[in-house]
């Protein structure tokens, strides 16, 4: 059974924060807010709990996982970030964008894309997310809460949790949050090419 979290999305309580930081820390699956919707996560260390999440969402090794982070400084680390897709990134973060870069070393393999070994990376506006990363002071695994058989991802924390508490060891209630996607920019191959239309204006990149 899932523990249920009340966090305020002005003024996340420091408490459920630290405790749901601990969850992560200990192997545990979460669903937490973001500025484009409900996401599910993990530690980027805990493989069972990645093969949690992919069952869950039912995805294959070709999946784009992202890795959610509190701010650019951390990219580097996973990312192989040129200086001009640096200066694009940087004008459209914190935001409803996730970006598709080469991995580094840094990142275990079975987080990348099998065939492209590439990863997303992210930074949202959303403060109770932004809270957990700062306790965290690691990115989160994250993918975003599209179940199977469903058409948009869930924004009702309510029933996420009717759906997941027994799948999941956390869901935090940031509030009702749309339905719609980030924004996925792919800079892999040095050319910024969108590969899906979602909350983030892409106008720059047509």
């Amino acid at each position: 059974m899932s523990q249920f979290f009340h966090v305020h999305p002005d003024n996340p309580q420091g408490r459920l924060i630290a405790q749901a930081a601990d969850i992560i820390k200990s192997g545990g699956v979460i669903v937490y807010p973001t500025d484009s919707g409900y996401a599910i996560g993990c530690g980027i260390g805990e493989k069972k709990a990645m093969e949690r999440i992919t069952k869950i969402r039912k995805v294959g090794k070709d999946h784009n996982f992202t890795l959610v982070c509190k701010d650019l400084s951390e990219i580097a680390n996973f990312a192989r970030v040129d200086n001009q897709a640096f200066r694009t990134i940087r004008s459209l973060t914190p935001g409803p964008y996730t970006f598709i870069f080469k991995g580094t070393k840094e990142v275990p393999k079975r987080l990348l894309n099998e065939k492209r070994k590439t990863i997303g990376i992210r930074v949202p506006d959303n403060r109770i997310a932004l809270a957990l990363l700062e306790e965290l002071n690691e990115p989160i695994m994250s993918s975003s809460l599209l179940l199977p058989g469903d058409e948009f991802a869930e924004s009702d924390p309510e029933l996420i949790r009717e759906r997941l508490e027994k799948q999941v060891d956390l869901v935090i209630h940031g509030g009702f949050l749309g339905e719609s996607p980030t924004s996925v920019i792919d800079f892999s191959d040095g050319e910024a090419v969108i590969l899906r239309r979602g909350e983030g204006d892409v106008s720059q990149f047509e």
